[in-house]
């Protein structure tokens, strides 16, 4: 094969057939490719969530839709905006402030049913979004607000009242913050500007009451809407100002007689450093803690608009321009204007428009009130309103309403009966009130001569009001109080003030007042009295009315009991506050109604709640006398577990600081504490049980409620751990009492002449009656006291019995394991102390007459006690009778295999008594 034909081979060209596809070369690149679909059902899931029940559109479809030129689109679009936000709440957040702005927009709109489903829309919203989230866009809300009330149009100007009655309700701090602005076009709503000849050269605007035909209400009607929002408005701003003392009856800043509740401090707390007393600069008896900081721009830089009425200036320039208008629109609806035939008589709309204007003109003088040159400001307002005032408002006071009424044929005759209301109408009444709150704020004592006659006509109507017997509301009894209170200052004599209290207390003797009403009628009369005393320390002329409502108080505590403890607690703060002032009358009235108010079963103290019974108790000091009678219900109180140890502990000791034995200096008052009376409280209370308790106890057999042992004459009763634990914290602090007494061994002699009389002899016993017992003895035995021989045997009998109890007591049981440490300190103290004790207690252990299951619990309380160090000396001088009770038990033991508690008996034997081993100290004993 030659060399030409090789390279042939290498590169030979295939042949393709017909039919056939072209093979694939080795240095193909392969083209092809698969696909998948990816899936976001989140993504696809969001437009589901935003999109309405109806037309499936999403929030920017709605907000879009906003714009559109036709008002059937909007009003449709701001629907689906309700609708798709109250399915959905989230998205408000999400976008709140692109409906907020779309929202307020709208404000002004020309059709009136895209502005109704704004307001919708609004009220909405306002029930959604807090405050802080809207405070934010809120300058934006109120520019398109001031638009809306300032535009040319009636429709609008219409409703935009409406949206400033949901931001009133909602956002009314937000809206007050840009009163300077408000309140002008308040002003504009309902009148407009006039330069007059005569005020052209002072280059001040003058304003005129506008009238508008077009409005589909009157202008009377349209004045009343837009005042009822100012006084709103008004309100708001006199509920944001921190600094402005409340309405009536509420404190003044110059005067501090009121009923306070005072800070209590527990010195105990104090001492162990467990807390801090918290201090307050310039806090005086109501202090605050409020920051002086804010977060706003602070008021020296602020310029007068942004203060609006908080500064001096607008406020005077608001009143100059509003107060003009006021009158006008009053002098439109008085009396004389619209009905000169029938005098004082007002129809309900006049009525209407009359009650806000002089509402509004009551929260200015009250905003007037939180300047600090308050005089400057009152005697400003009397130089230029008062002639004004006394001109229109007391030509034709008092004012009462005209009832219409639709009359039937003949029968003119008896709608002339129901032609004029009660005098004691609710809407007229409140009318006449503001009327003379604005007035008597305008006179001063140094004016009496001067205003004397229409100050008369307002008293006189108060007086006729009070007494007149109706039922009144509290809105309308704190406004007549108010009145009542400022008559009193500018004319303070008793010749004037004594009818007014007297009018009051005619109020206050009504059956069923309110509570608010009977709060308020207390709050006056604890001023009152708190005033009269002050002034007479200096002139002495007490109100017979006072010193006759005072004497009142203790025995309407009395009847008063559960039914309302809020009042309780208001007739308790005032009983206090005469009782410390050494009030005669009331003194002389709570010892008669003592027994009542301190009864255990249903007497005041144990019915109210604990804070009312700390008052109470701390009302025992100020009782000028305490009979045995008294004692005996407070003592039952103490035991009775219906107060708290704590509240006992007190009372015990402020009986001790009413006694002889107090060691007070100078001289107590005489008989108010017997000293048989004193100890007989004290051992009635440390026994913790009356006699008929112990009497009807004597009948009870068996367990679980009796713990009994055939070894000892006295049963005990096992009282409940609550009982147990209030006993044993009273017993504590009588122990206390008894162990201050000078004479401690007549002390003792008087408390073992009560246990042997009414103790000894009974065969059941409360267990905290033995422990009390006990521990008294412990507390008052020194080496002067003697003990007779039924004492002694009484007291073994009640040591055996309770460490009986505590041997066998159950360690599941957990209400009784409690008391094993109290119980078992009293039995050991008491032993260690009187050796004849333990003497008797182990002459009593005749094993003999036992049952053999107690035997066990004698050898474990004779180990005990020889193991105990404070007893062990005293074990061995009756290591006779100690051997003999072993041998007594090995008798009854004996021919049997001897028990673990047998051999444990021997051994502390042969270690503490046998060799005499009195060991280095005591031994620590587990039981």
């Amino acid at each position: 094969m030659t060399k030409k034909r090789k390279h042939q081979e290498d590169f030979q060209k295939v042949k393709l057939k017909v039919g056939k596809k072209k093979p694939k070369l080795e240095n193909a690149t392969d083209t092809t490719f698969k696909t998948k679909a990816i899936q976001i059902p989140e993504q696809l899931k969001e437009d589901g969530m935003l999109s309405t029940q109806n037309r499936k559109l999403n929030i920017k479809d709605l907000l879009s839709q906003m714009h559109h030129y036709s008002a059937g689109v909007k009003q449709n679009a701001l629907l689906g905006l309700k609708d798709l936000l109250s399915q959905y709440p989230f998205v408000i957040d999400a976008h709140l402030s692109s409906i907020i702005s779309e929202v307020a927009a709208v404000f002004t709109d020309k059709d009136s049913g895209v502005r109704g489903a704004a307001v919708h829309l609004l009220q909405f919203l306002a029930s959604k979004i807090r405050a802080e989230q809207i405070a934010p866009f809120f300058p934006l809300v109120s520019a398109h607000l001031s638009s809306a009330m300032t535009h040319i149009s009636e429709g609008i100007q219409e409703d935009s009242l409406k949206v400033l009655d949901v931001l009133l309700e909602r956002y009314p701090a937000l809206l007050t913050d840009r009163s300077s602005i408000l309140l002008k076009n308040f002003v504009e709503l309902i009148s407009h500007q006039q330069l007059s000849k005569r005020v052209k050269s002072r280059e001040k605007l003058s304003w005129m009451l506008t009238v508008n035909p077009n409005r589909k209400v009157t202008s009377q009607q349209w004045r009343l809407n837009v005042l009822i929002r100012l006084k709103k408005f008004l309100q708001a701003v006199v509920d944001g100002s921190s600094e402005l003392e409340d309405e009536g009856l509420q404190e003044q800043k110059d005067s501090p007689h009121s009923v306070r509740s005072p800070i209590c401090i527990s010195w105990k707390v104090h001492a162990n450093n467990q807390q801090h007393i918290q201090l307050y600069e310039n806090g005086g008896l109501r202090p605050k803690i409020n920051s002086s900081f804010r977060l706003r721009s602070l008021a020296s830089i602020m310029d007068s608009a942004e203060k609006g009425l908080s500064s001096a200036e607008n406020l005077k320039s608001f009143i100059e321009i509003i107060i003009p208008l006021l009158i006008e629109c009053w002098i439109e609806a008085s009396p004389a204007q619209s009905a000169p035939i029938l005098g004082n008589l007002l129809e309900s709309d006049s009525q209407q428009l009359m009650q806000q204007v002089l509402s509004i003109i009551h929260l200015l003088w009250k905003l007037t009130k939180r300047h600090d040159e308050t005089y400057k400001m009152e005697l400003w307002l009397r130089m230029n309103y008062l002639v004004d005032f006394k001109h229109h408002f007391m030509r034709h006071f008092p004012y009462s309403l005209q009832e219409t009424v639709k009359h039937k044929k003949k029968d003119s005759c008896k709608g002339n009966k129901y032609c004029m209301a009660s005098s004691n109408n609710v809407d007229h009444l409140l009318l006449n009130l503001t009327l003379c709150d604005i007035m008597v704020s305008l006179a001063s004592a140094s004016t009496l001569q001067t205003d004397s006659g229409w100050l008369d006509m307002i008293r006189k109507f108060v007086t006729d009001t009070l007494q007149d017997g109706s039922r009144l509301n509290s809105k309308q009894v704190n406004r007549l109080l108010g009145v009542t209170w400022r008559l009193m200052q500018i004319q303070q004599n008793k010749v004037a003030t004594e009818p007014l209290i007297k009018a009051v207390y005619t109020l206050y003797q009504q059956r069923n007042l309110l509570f608010p009403v009977r709060t308020l009628l207390l709050k006056f009369f604890s001023r009152v009295y708190q005033k009269e005393d002050l002034r007479a320390q200096r002139i002495r002329s007490r109100s017979k009315v006072l010193s006759r409502w005072l004497a009142g108080l203790p025995q309407q505590l009395a009847l008063l009991g559960l039914r309302n403890p809020e009042l309780s607690n208001q007739l308790i703060d005032i009983i206090h506050s005469a009782a410390s002032r050494s009030n005669k009358e009331l003194l002389q009235s709570l010892q008669a109604t003592a027994a009542r108010i301190y009864d255990p079963l249903d007497g005041t103290l144990v019915l109210l709640p604990a804070e009312a019974q700390r008052r109470l108790v701390q009302l025992v000091y100020f009782l000028p006398c305490l009979p045995a009678s008294l004692l005996a219900c407070l003592s039952r109180c103490c035991i009775m577990g219906r107060m708290s140890s704590e509240l006992a502990a007190t009372l015990i000791g402020i009986l001790h600081m009413r006694s002889s034995f107090a060691g007070w200096k100078c001289q107590v008052q005489d008989n108010s504490v017997n000293d048989v009376d004193y100890f007989s409280f004290l051992f009635s209370t440390l026994i913790g049980f009356s006699r008929e308790e112990l009497t009807s106890l004597q009948g009870i057999r068996g367990k679980p409620h009796i713990s009994q042992t055939q070894l000892s004459p006295v049963r005990l009763y096992l009282t409940d751990l609550d009982q147990f634990l209030h006993h044993w914290a009273v017993t504590e602090m009588i122990c206390h009492s008894l162990s201050t007494i000078p004479s401690q061994s007549q002390c003792f002699d008087i408390l073992q002449t009560g246990i042997c009389k009414y103790l000894v002899g009974l065969v059941v016993i409360p267990d905290s009656t033995a422990g009390s017992v006990l521990c008294a003895i412990n507390k008052l035995l020194d080496q002067a006291c003697i003990l007779n021989e039924n004492l002694h045997k009484f007291l073994a009998s009640c040591c055996y019995s309770l460490l009986y109890f505590l041997l066998t007591l159950d360690k599941e049981d957990a209400e009784h394991v409690q008391k094993r440490d109290l119980l078992w300190g009293s039995c050991i103290s008491a032993l260690a102390l009187l050796p004849r004790l333990l003497r008797l207690m182990l002459q009593s252990l005749q094993v003999n007459r036992i049952c053999q299951e107690e035997l066990p619990v004698v050898a474990q309380l004779l180990r005990l006690l020889m193991q105990h160090g404070q007893l062990r000396s005293h074990m061995a001088t009756n290591e006779f009778l100690v051997q003999q009770i072993i041998k007594d038990i090995m008798t009854l033991k004996s021919g049997e295999v001897q028990e673990q508690w047998l051999t444990d008996l021997h051994y502390c034997f042969n270690i503490y008594l046998a060799s005499h081993s009195q060991g280095p100290g005591p031994i620590s004993t587990v039981y």
